[in-house]
Order: C-alpha cells, then structure tokens, then sequence
C-alpha cells in the first residue's frame, strides 16, 4: 500500500523552495540556516493541517507555478496572493482547501506579497541535509530531491497520507492574524551593531525617512534605498551576523540581511529586524515602501501568536 500522497510539476516557475525550520548548530562551519523568509504565514499554513510549525512547506516566491494533484488530500495555502486558482477558480490564500485526484492548483503573478506557502498534511518530504530539509541553491543542501534543487517540469512532490480526519478545526487563519502585504510596511529594528559609529543626521534618517525596496533582493538580503547612511568607523573585523542584520556598505544603501546570508560580514550594522519585521520585509516588492521602528528587546520577543 502507498504511504504518500503527490502532487506532479506541471510547470515549475521562477523559484518554488522547499523550507522546514532551517538549518542550526552549523553556522561555525559557515553554513547558513535557509528556511522559510516569511516563517509567519509558512506557520499558519502547517497550523491549518495540523502539523509542526516547522514542518516543510512549499515556497512558491513570483508565482508561475502548476501543479496536479495525484490523489485526494486536503492543502493549506498561506501568505501572497499570487492569483492562485483551483482548476481554473480563485484560490485565495490563509485557507486549507480540499483536492481530487487530477485537480489542477495553479500560481500567476502577485497581487499583494511575493510568496506564498503551500502546505500539506505531515509536511513534504524532502532530502536531509544536515538535520534539515531546507533548500539552500547557493549551497546545495535540502531541497525536494536533495543538491539544494528548486522544483523543476516534471517532478513529483511528496508527502505522508494523513486520515482526514485529523484535521484542526479551524479551516482558515483568523482575520486578525491576515497581513495586508499592499500596505507600507513598518520595521521593528533593535539598534546594536555599529550604531554609535554613524553620523547624527544618519541616525535621524535611519528612523525619521521612509525607504523603498530596491530590485536587488532576494533570500540572501534585500537591499533599500534612499538617504545616504555615514559611518565614521575605520575598517571593521569581519564578524558574525544573524538574520535581520542591517548592514551598511560603502555606498550608505542598508541591506537587511535574510536567511541564506552569509556567515559573517565586514560592513557596519545599525541593528537588527525582528523576526516579524524580517517576516514582513519578505513580502515586499520592488518599489515598496518601507520604515523603520526602534525596537527594545522585550518588545522583539513577543512574536506574532500561531494561534
């Protein structure tokens, strides 16, 4: 007897990434963590099946993506509207939903956010990479089929049958808990890093100015645009950074640093985004625009409930 359930790649997309919780405890190795860049709305999409928030999800970044259901299961969609459709009517997302054998889930362009995460019951089953599935394509680790692959024409994506009727009971994610990706997008950051080395207008403008996501960007780090940020620093030791870091290079454009970042970097930091505001920041498009709130450590540890 079949264990798993599949869902065939009709068309693959410009990016759609396998991503549990990431992977930890090897950064000293100069590994990143990957894992989902919005892990709010990758969250809600397990919490709809039932599953462990971290377990692998589907993310579909643009959009451009078709798949054909291979048996009879029950999904959650969370995240971007990226027009996405159920044999032809509208999929919209924060929902589970329900498919048949031959049932056709397809993904157009974004209307609001950029990615979209797509989950099913037990979590997609991919190749173990030191202790997780996510996919790294710069560093060839996790992934559907291992190598750090993204989903291509053709392939199969697996996942435990699970009885239907182990389902939550809530078959849709709280309006409250909904992020509205089309609004301009306010940044928690705990000032830290270099901070003091930057000049008093800098810091005026790092708080007081809005800012707008440049077309460079993407799971590595996203850069903004607008004033020119000082530091009066001289050459900086290469040191750690987490996720969320707000380096600033050469030429005083900030760059939020995201989940397939590098180790370590050279550049001065203002400080870090919030886990909610790195969530935040990845649904945004070129173009958007965006703030940055001061934000102490208490208030950074009370992350967005799950339910």
């Amino acid at each position: 007897m079949n264990q798993t359930g599949a869902l065939h790649v009709e068309k693959a997309g410009p990016q759609a990434l396998l991503q549990d919780a990431g992977r930890f405890g090897v950064r000293h190795l100069g590994i990143t963590q990957g894992g989902p860049v919005d892990w709010h709305a990758a969250g809600w999409a397990n919490a709809l099946l039932g599953n462990d928030s971290g377990a692998p999800v589907l993310e579909i970044a643009i959009g451009g993506l078709s798949l054909v259901a291979q048996c009879r299961t029950t999904l959650a969609l969370c995240g971007a509207d990226l027009g996405a459709c159920l044999n032809g009517t509208t999929l919209l997302p924060w929902q589970r939903f329900g498919v048949h054998r031959g049932d056709r889930v397809t993904f157009d362009l974004p209307r609001g956010g950029l990615r979209a995460y797509l989950a099913a019951p037990g979590g997609w089953l991919g190749e173990v990479s030191l202790g997780s599935v996510a996919c790294v394509t710069r560093e060839g680790f996790g992934g559907h089929k291992g190598g750090g692959q993204p989903l291509e024409t053709g392939d199969e994506l697996q996942f435990p049958k699970k009885p239907p009727n182990d389902l939550p009971a809530n078959t849709a994610v709280p309006q409250a808990q909904r992020i509205d990706y089309q609004q301009p997008a306010g940044l928690p950051l705990i000032p830290g890093g270099q901070i003091a080395g930057f000049d008093g207008d800098s810091l005026y403008w790092v708080f007081n100015r809005q800012w707008a996501v440049d077309t460079r960007a993407d799971r590595m780090g996203i850069r903004l645009t607008g004033p020119e940020l000082v530091c009066r620093n001289a050459a900086m030791v290469s040191e750690g950074i987490p996720a969320g870091a707000v380096q600033v290079p050469p030429d005083g454009q900030p760059i939020c640093l995201m989940n397939d970042r590098q180790t370590i970097g050279g550049y001065p930091r203002v400080g870090t985004l919030t886990p909610v505001a790195r969530a935040r920041l990845a649904q945004c498009p070129a173009g958007h625009p965006v703030h940055f709130q001061a934000c102490g450590m208490e208030k950074a540890r009370l992350t967005t409930p799950l339910g």
